[in-house]
């Protein structure tokens, strides 16, 4: 493409993506690809200001009529104040994992009420006891992927000992890097949960894989055909193989979980049967996304 005024190219993305992406999204794309290859700002992109060539677009958008995420073109992504490297090799972070992020920083100590799920209106209006920033708390988590739940715990709290484990190797390449790259001090390690000892933690996370293939349907095409199938699918007739290892091991007296949302009820009789109690919390959408679960003595 030739040197355009940006409301031109704005307007030629967002025509080109439309029939893939629908309006909203194309819009949004548009607006990504040229912060992206410009160095513009989004209030200048909105107000179209100058001209720019972009030599690369048609690449650009080839790849996105091909369904390849966006962060993966770019090779990077924005995320609770967290420039993270990313590649086909790492999952995507998702909004609700964010959340999950949220709750554990800011929600320990929440009271059990039994056969209760609590919403986010809810918990923020619960009676807490908050851990005082300069305590110090042990976390692992589990399945870190790019690390990014890791290193959000740990920018936000640096007093906390943070550390991460993958059975990736490329995975953990890219996480320590994400580690250099936020100057954040967390150690990431190999390990396979479902066989080796990882330890004790006073506090373990986990986004492990939960999508059962017979809901692959329901999933996005940038998802299904560019995201790694290892860190998404379990086997049809045992999706909670992962929680049920965690939990069994009794690793730490805290657990938290990112899950999936029709697995609510069977995730809270699993920890149960474990020891631990447990409350089911919902996303910000009302959807049963998270697990929280104390250990009972």
């Amino acid at each position: 493409m030739y040197l355009c005024s940006v409301k031109a190219i704005l307007e030629h993305i967002v025509t080109r993506l439309t029939p893939l992406y629908g309006p909203q999204e194309a819009r949004e794309l548009a607006f990504w690809i040229i912060e992206e290859t410009t160095g513009m700002n989004r209030f200048d992109v909105s107000m179209h200001k100058g001209t720019k060539n972009i030599p690369e677009l048609e690449i650009i958008l080839k790849k996105l009529s091909e369904y390849v995420p966006v962060q993966y073109i770019f090779g990077h992504t924005e995320w609770l104040g967290l420039d993270l490297k990313v590649t086909p090799a790492t999952l995507i972070p998702r909004p609700e994992t964010a959340e999950l992020v949220t709750l554990i920083c800011n929600q320990h100590s929440l009271p059990f009420r039994e056969g209760q799920g609590v919403g986010f209106s809810t918990l923020n209006s619960s009676p807490l006891l908050r851990r005082g920033r300069g305590m110090s708390l042990n976390i692992l988590d589990l399945g870190t992927g790019s690390g990014c739940i890791a290193l959000a715990l740990k920018q936000r709290h640096p007093e906390w000992q943070v550390a991460g484990l993958d059975n990736s190797r490329e995975a953990l390449s890219i996480a320590r890097t994400n580690a250099t790259r936020n100057n954040l001090d967390v150690h990431f390690f190999y390990a396979d949960i479902l066989t080796d000892d990882i330890g004790h933690y006073d506090l373990i996370v986990s986004n492990p894989p939960y999508i059962r293939p017979s809901e692959q349907d329901s999933m996005t095409a940038n998802t299904l055909l560019h995201e790694p199938a290892q860190a998404l699918f379990v086997p049809e007739n045992d999706p909670l193989i992962f929680y049920r290892r965690i939990a069994e091991l009794h690793a730490a007296d805290e657990l938290w979980f990112e899950i999936n949302e029709h697995l609510g009820n069977e995730m809270i009789t699993l920890m149960q049967q474990s020891g631990y109690e447990a409350q089911c919390l919902t996303d910000s959408y009302g959807k049963q996304r998270f697990i929280h679960a104390r250990f009972s003595r």
